[in-house]
């Protein structure tokens, strides 16, 4: 059964995937060289992101800020790095919820190079969120399958015990 207009099978589809689109259902046009430039892609831009907060750093130091507020300052992005891998790395296994997402937006983005990090070791292994994609896509498949087999036939046909 399929869509003749579309030629798209019937029953679900999956979700695509930020810079993989649905090449992760059946890993097809390019999903390998799409993995390798996200994963060296996440890691220059952690890179680079390094190098601006040194610079901050330098910066911080030439105000003569003092050395406590320098070191509030890099325990502070340590402290939500590690927090944003944390919190990114455990997205691509369950989904989070909206409500504690919302409320983490603000630490996420301090500590941006921790979620840069999370989707470069995650990219090492599968597209990131892939797993989670795929469970969700199996489980809806199988649900369609199970419904599709019970309504076999025309129902309007049936003999009808007289």
């Amino acid at each position: 059964m399929s869509d003749e207009t579309t030629g798209t099978p019937a029953g679900p589809q999956p979700d695509p995937i930020r810079f993989f689109g649905t090449t992760w259902v059946d890993h097809t046009d390019g999903y390998a060289a799409r993995r390798a430039a996200v994963a060296v892609g996440s890691l220059a831009a952690a890179v680079a992101a390094c190098f601006v907060l040194r610079f901050a750093y330098e910066g911080l130091e030439v105000a003569d800020v003092g050395q406590p507020v320098t070191l509030m300052v890099v325990v502070m992005f340590a402290v939500c790095s590690a927090l944003a891998f944390r919190h990114t790395s455990g997205a691509f296994t369950k989904r989070p919820d909206p409500d504690r997402q919302a409320s983490l937006r603000s630490l996420l983005a301090i500590g941006f190079i921790g979620s840069l990090l999370a989707y470069f070791f995650r990219a090492l292994v599968e597209a990131p969120g892939e797993k989670l994609n795929r469970e969700e896509y199996e489980a809806a498949r199988e649900q369609y399958e199970r419904r599709s087999k019970r309504r076999t036939g025309n129902p309007s046909k049936k003999r009808r015990n007289s």
